[in-house]
């Protein structure tokens, strides 16, 4: 901030420098298709280095071009149930995301929820979710909704339980969508599963890898006819 003080010696060449640089980002379309992106700390990019620009969303973001507008809507530890420790509705990001006017959204909770002291209030999941989709449906732009089978868990980290997210979770979440005439499933389980590779060393987090192929996977799912760069291509980019 100290450069834009009007006694910075070098106020007028950083302004220029810094307005070239901001006009050279890619920016969307004005008339993008909208994707938010709901979910907790996998969503959000936990342990991925500059998120911002190598998170799932924003990865996704490249790889679907100028024509959509992706942004990212998560936020560490959330749970879908507001019954949960920490919900991810009573959050100001929340308000965010239905502000955003999205056209599409693609919702990735459940992990935190499977923790064994959030799983105690199991009963409230499907009435939660059926509050998020009723909210998001009320949208003027209606939106297609996408749910997502969460990632494995490869541990057992933070009480979060793979067999209930398998086991429990992901039946509510796909008897959600079609009872809910929702646009479909995306299946991030079956993406990442046997590939422990693509996991950071808590067993709940993607890695570089994992969130590339999490991008990949939401990306198709979107557009079918999306081009997915070479991995070489896309490093040197």
């Amino acid at each position: 901030g100290y450069g834009y003080m009007p006694f910075f010696a070098y106020r007028e060449q950083m302004l220029s420098d810094l307005s070239a640089w901001l006009d050279k980002l890619p920016a969307p379309a004005p008339d993008a298709i909208k994707v938010a992106c709901i979910g907790d700390s996998i969503t959000d990019g936990h342990g991925i280095d500059l998120r911002d620009v190598n998170g799932y969303p924003a990865q996704m973001q490249k790889m679907l071009g100028a024509g959509y507008n992706v942004r990212n809507f998560g936020i560490s530890a959330r749970t879908l149930m507001n019954s949960g420790d920490l919900p991810y509705m009573n959050e100001g990001i929340w308000h965010d995301a239905l502000a955003f006017q999205p056209d599409i959204v693609v919702i990735m909770l459940g992990t935190n929820d499977s923790k064994e002291y959030n799983w105690a209030h199991k009963k409230d999941f499907a009435g939660d979710l059926k509050k998020m989709l009723d909210a998001l449906k009320a949208l003027p732009t209606q939106p297609k909704i996408y749910l997502c089978k969460p990632i494995p868990a490869l541990k057992d980290s933070w009480t979060i339980s793979e067999s209930v997210i398998t086991g429990e979770i992901v039946p509510l979440l796909e008897k959600a969508v079609k009872k809910e005439k929702l646009e479909g499933m995306i299946d991030l389980h079956t993406a990442l599963e046997g590939h422990p590779e693509m996991m950071q060393d808590d067993g709940i987090h993607p890695n570089a890898a994992g969130v590339r192929k999490m991008a990949e996977t939401v990306a198709k799912v979107i557009d079918p006819d999306v081009k997915i760069p070479e991995r070489s291509m896309w490093m040197r980019h």
